[in-house]
């Protein structure tokens, strides 16, 4: 409950920090910058050495994709059917794609399942999934949308082998169950937990109570595809392969998570409908703590 507390108060902060004109909306970037390029890493050199891989391990890693395929290629239709613009298209390409994995799976699944062991799914969804399409998927669709010149390969190749959070990725599977001296792991820790706060504070400074009406219908379907779709998508998954318990519940959830607040950051770092992607990022936030719950309560 306490984790629930924080993140409900730092995005109600942000958003009275703007209000009161203390911060504006572009101070936003500055704090999602710290996110992205010490908060984040700081977390995967953390957790990804702690995973024993094992087949079974594997299953919340093999939904987490099949969901944000399916979901990304809905997108793409109804963004058509609608006639969306290039800019909202490749905003909801990576806010109603990417799930909140870590920063709100943790806190949400631990009041779901208290006594449960859930970090390894948890972990595996987070890194293998989530993580990996960010830095991959998230890479393409930012080159994508907002590059004047022709997307190449070795474009793509070069931003993922430069993103900070990807090269923290690779240097941390080497070192799979090796222990940090503890105070390599205390800084790691400190960095660590200035990620929720900082990054729900700059959401915060991007949430409008009154949308556009022009927003609205994307709004609409951003949270639609995300916190309805995706975690049905993942039940059919888990009903047709016959896979039951913990490790299905946890991936249940795990999509059914608000979506990710850095992907929101970068969709408006790279000019991909700031005002948009901030707000479906934190009105997300907010109904996925009903929606989560409705999916839990039949689960559990």
């Amino acid at each position: 409950m306490e984790n629930i507390i924080l993140i409900l108060s730092a995005l109600f902060l942000g958003y009275i920090l703007n209000r009161l004109g203390i911060l504006q909306r572009e101070n936003s970037i500055a704090l999602n910058k710290f996110v992205l390029y010490v908060s984040y890493p700081a977390i995967v050199l953390l957790q990804t050495p702690k995973i024993n891989f094992s087949l079974e391990l594997m299953i919340p890693g093999i939904i987490a994709w099949i969901v944000m395929t399916t979901s990304a290629l809905l997108i793409l239709l109804l963004s058509k059917i609608f006639n969306f613009t290039k800019e909202v298209t490749g905003s909801l390409m990576l806010v109603a794609i990417l799930t909140n994995s870590s920063f709100l799976g943790i806190p949400l699944l631990d009041t779901y399942f208290p006594n449960e062991d859930f970090m390894p799914y948890l972990l595996v969804y987070d890194q293998l999934g989530t993580f990996l399409a960010f830095a991959i998927y998230g890479t393409f669709i930012v080159s994508l949308y907002t590059s004047k010149t022709k997307v190449t390969f070795k474009l793509i190749t070069i931003k993922v082998l430069t993103f900070p959070p990807f090269l923290c990725l690779i240097i941390s599977l080497f070192l799979v169950g090796v222990e940090f001296h503890p105070t390599i792991t205390k800084v790691l820790e400190a960095f660590a937990l200035t990620t929720v706060p900082v990054a729900l504070v700059a959401a915060g400074l991007g949430l409008q109570l009154k949308l556009p009406k022009e927003d609205i219908k994307p709004f609409s379907v951003a949270l639609f595809v995300k916190l309805i779709f995706a975690p049905i998508v993942a039940l059919i998954i888990c009903k047709i392969f016959a896979w039951e318990g913990l490790v299905a519940n946890v991936s249940i959830l795990e999509a059914a998570m608000a979506p990710m607040i850095t992907a929101g950051a970068i969709a408006a770092m790279a000019g991909l409908a700031p005002r948009l992607s901030s707000a479906i990022v934190g009105y997300g936030i907010l109904i996925s703590f009903v929606t989560t719950y409705l999916f839990s309560y039949f689960l559990i």
